[in-house]
Protein backbone atom coordinates (compact mmCIF):
# COMPACT_ATOMS: atom_id res chain seq x y z
CA UNK A 1 0.00 0.00 0.00
CA UNK A 2 2.95 2.78 0.61
CA UNK A 3 3.99 2.12 -2.91
CA UNK A 4 1.10 2.98 -4.28
CA UNK A 5 1.05 6.52 -2.14
CA UNK A 6 4.96 7.25 -3.85
CA UNK A 7 4.00 6.57 -6.72
CA UNK A 8 0.97 9.00 -6.84
CA UNK A 9 3.59 11.71 -5.50
CA UNK A 10 5.42 11.31 -8.46
CA UNK A 11 3.37 11.27 -10.74
CA UNK A 12 1.87 14.37 -9.54
CA UNK A 13 5.24 15.89 -9.05
CA UNK A 14 5.84 15.28 -12.90
CA UNK A 15 2.47 16.76 -13.59
CA UNK A 16 3.59 19.97 -11.91
CA UNK A 17 6.89 19.76 -13.72
CA UNK A 18 4.96 19.23 -17.38
CA UNK A 19 2.77 22.54 -16.20
CA UNK A 20 5.54 24.72 -15.32
CA UNK A 21 7.46 23.84 -18.79
CA UNK A 22 4.19 24.63 -20.66
CA UNK A 23 3.88 27.94 -18.94
CA UNK A 24 7.08 28.78 -19.62
CA UNK A 25 7.10 27.87 -23.05
CA UNK A 26 3.51 29.93 -23.21
CA UNK A 27 5.15 33.09 -21.62
CA UNK A 28 7.83 32.86 -24.18
CA UNK A 29 5.62 32.81 -27.07
CA UNK A 30 4.23 35.62 -25.96
CA UNK A 31 7.10 37.53 -25.13
CA UNK A 32 8.38 36.63 -28.70
CA UNK A 33 4.72 38.02 -30.36
CA UNK A 34 5.04 41.28 -28.87
CA UNK A 35 8.18 41.73 -29.95
CA UNK A 36 7.61 40.85 -33.73
CA UNK A 37 4.42 43.17 -33.73
CA UNK A 38 6.63 46.29 -34.52
CA UNK A 39 4.46 49.00 -34.31
CA UNK A 40 4.17 51.14 -37.80
CA UNK A 41 2.81 54.60 -38.16
CA UNK A 42 0.35 55.68 -35.89
CA UNK A 43 -2.97 55.13 -37.71
CA UNK A 44 -2.03 52.50 -40.19
CA UNK A 45 -3.23 49.11 -40.76
CA UNK A 46 -0.61 46.52 -40.57
CA UNK A 47 -2.28 44.41 -42.58
CA UNK A 48 -1.73 46.51 -45.87
CA UNK A 49 1.30 48.58 -44.67
CA UNK A 50 3.22 48.52 -47.90
CA UNK A 51 0.87 47.89 -50.75
CA UNK A 52 0.56 50.04 -53.69
CA UNK A 53 -2.93 50.76 -55.71
CA UNK A 54 -2.92 50.69 -59.16
CA UNK A 55 -2.78 47.85 -61.62
CA UNK A 56 -0.44 45.10 -60.43
CA UNK A 57 2.20 42.93 -62.58
CA UNK A 58 1.01 39.58 -64.01
CA UNK A 59 0.78 36.32 -62.35
CA UNK A 60 2.37 34.54 -65.08
CA UNK A 61 5.43 35.76 -66.15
Amino acid sequence: MQRQGASKRQKERARQEKQREKDAARNERRKDKTLKSVPGEPGEDPDIAGIVPGPQPPAVE
